[in-house]
């Protein structure tokens, strides 16, 4: 019998505090994370960027320190920033998934530090349904389209139709519903 890899323990380093980020999440998190990845995965397949899920740490501020995020869904463009697990540069779309032990912080701290660095695209998903988008407008986040998903028919507010791209990539476009697929809401 061969030995175990030793499972990797993620955490974050903010302002030189570590984020113990185990738990592992729910499976629901993985499923969003994974619809959302093979979609822009697909969308990125002639282009020198690339998109990574939950394996790359984010150094935002190389320069002053050596804090780092992983965040769940990055698409960065400019390798010469990539270095062994670790990105430098900027990226160009963030998405976080929340997780009740995480949930405060990607909507407040992750999220002021993705504004700073200009990340131009951030959202934060949530397994039950919820989408919200913010764009950077004038160095600050604004919000620009929040959904929960509704995909039942009969229902007014039906919305798992609804046509979602990304800025940046206008060309990756998903259906809400895509996102949220195998979830069982």
């Amino acid at each position: 019998m061969g030995m175990a890899e030793p499972e990797r323990r993620k955490d974050e380093k903010i302002a030189g505090v570590i984020y113990d980020m185990s738990p592992a999440p729910s499976y629901q998190h993985g499923i969003v994370n994974g619809n959302l990845y093979a979609i822009i995965k697909q969308g990125l397949k002639d282009s020198i960027c690339i998109v990574s899920i939950e394996n790359l740490d984010f150094k935002y501020h190389p320069d002053e320190n050596d804090d780092y995020l992983c965040p769940d869904i990055m698409i960065i463009c400019d390798r010469k920033h990539l270095k062994g697990g670790a990105y430098s540069g900027v990226p160009r779309f963030i998405a976080e998934t929340l997780s009740p032990s995480t949930a405060k912080l990607d909507r407040s701290e992750k999220k002021d530090i993705y504004e700073k660095a200009g990340v131009e695209e951030y959202w934060i998903l949530s397994p039950d349904g919820h989408l919200e988008i913010y764009y950077l407008r004038e160095g600050r986040y604004v919000l620009e389209e929040s959904y929960i998903l509704q995909d039942d028919a009969e229902e007014k507010y039906y919305n798992a139709e609804v046509e979602i791209r990304l800025r940046a990539f206008p060309h990756i476009s998903m259906k809400l519903q895509e996102i949220f697929e195998g979830v069982d809401l």
